[in-house]
């Protein structure tokens, strides 16, 4: 994405003068395993469900500020109260609102990269500090004593689980452990949670973690990216702040019908789920295969591998084959990476077929 113009530069805060903003690095191609998105149909009977609400949803009104009706069903889902949750357009304001309220000047979040950029991206819009405690190189494994041990430092921690991009399940014990460090609250960005094993979750620990936030999505699992809405499970006090941020009417009508009604349906989406998960074992198992390629097990919708090379054949996957992959060789600590979606069979297939070709 080009900079800010000289002009912009000088009537921005100066402090964004420099703001490098998050670039997904899409390109439009006939397969894309670039995003971690879901690329299966919603199932028949969910999509039913979908349409006939949506077409009974009158627009002339504003929407429920709180999308009550929604966190009622997201609360059946995990057998908590509504005043445990918190509803947004998408995971991302709710990241943003995360740190916009407890970061800023003169605050510090804790991170592990790698992991998910919009976090330190986000730490830079709200002026919050970032201490870095990176994972370890060739297993990206958390540095568990290094995180406890900086801990007492930070005002707020975030670790994903899975993670994005290495595909690794944090521990319940460490995360019972970091949120007694920590002084202030602690995020567990569960995004992928329901591609890995049962049990992974954390919020177990909800009762006696009371500054544990967790983050989910159903733009991964429900495979309703396009319709921004995500939802943070936490103790009703630390609910309160992410209420009293937010902007107003920032989960419209449309979304807050869409992603009730899926909800609703939520048993429907376990296989999809289940054969997500088969694929992911069945191109793990080939790539694994492959002496010319280093590939990590991964409890989500991904794959993280390792290749000579990685960014001239993510090129040509896109140019000669039309299959868009996520290219991680810029990024510290994944130099030769590349993170590929896990599709359905087809694409699948054909992403492995191609990578072959390319390695010959």
């Amino acid at each position: 994405m080009a900079e800010l113009s000289e002009r912009m530069r000088a009537m921005v805060q100066p402090y964004l003068a420099g703001i490098e903003p998050y670039d997904p690095n899409f390109t439009p191609t006939r397969i894309n395993l670039s995003a971690n998105e879901n690329t299966y149909p919603l199932p028949a009977d969910v999509r039913g469900a979908v349409d006939e609400a949506l077409a009974a949803t009158p627009l002339n009104r504003y929407p429920d500020p709180m999308s009550n009706e929604l966190r009622d069903e997201l609360a059946a889902r995990h057998g908590v109260a509504r005043e445990n949750i918190c509803v947004g357009n998408g995971g991302d304001e709710l990241l943003f609102n995360f740190l916009l309220a407890f970061g800023g000047e003169g605050r510090r979040m804790l991170n592990c990269p790698p992991c998910f950029s919009e976090y330190e991206f986000f730490a830079s819009l709200t002026r919050t500090g970032v201490r870095n405690v990176r994972r370890d190189r060739k297993t990206f494994a958390l540095d568990e004593r290094a995180l406890l041990a900086a801990a007492p430092q930070a005002n707020l921690a975030i670790v994903t689980s899975p993670n994005n991009p290495t595909g690794d399940v944090v521990s319940h014990s460490f995360i019972a452990q970091l949120c007694r460090a920590c002084p202030g609250p602690v995020m567990v960005d569960e995004a992928y949670i329901e591609f890995a094993d049962a049990g992974a979750s954390v919020q177990g620990l909800l009762s006696s973690c009371p500054n544990l936030v967790i983050l989910h999505t159903l733009s991964k699992a429900f495979g309703a990216a396009g319709l921004r809405c995500g939802y943070v499970i936490a103790a009703p006090d630390i609910i309160e702040v992410f209420a009293a941020i937010r902007q107003i009417y920032s989960v419209n009508v449309l979304t807050q019908t869409a992603a009730t009604a899926m909800v609703r349906s939520r048993e429907a989406f376990g296989p999809v789920v289940e054969q997500v998960r088969s694929e992911r074992e069945r191109m793990y198992a080939a790539l694994a295969a492959d002496s010319r390629v280093q590939v990590w097990p991964s409890c989500g919708n991904f794959l993280l591998v390792r290749m000579e090379g990685a960014s001239r054949i993510r090129e040509r996957l896109r140019d000669e084959y039309s299959i868009l992959v996520r290219d991680f060789s810029y990024a510290p600590g994944l130099d030769g990476c590349l993170r590929i979606t896990v599709g359905t069979p087809g694409e699948n297939d054909e992403v492995l077929a191609a990578l072959a070709a390319l390695l010959d």
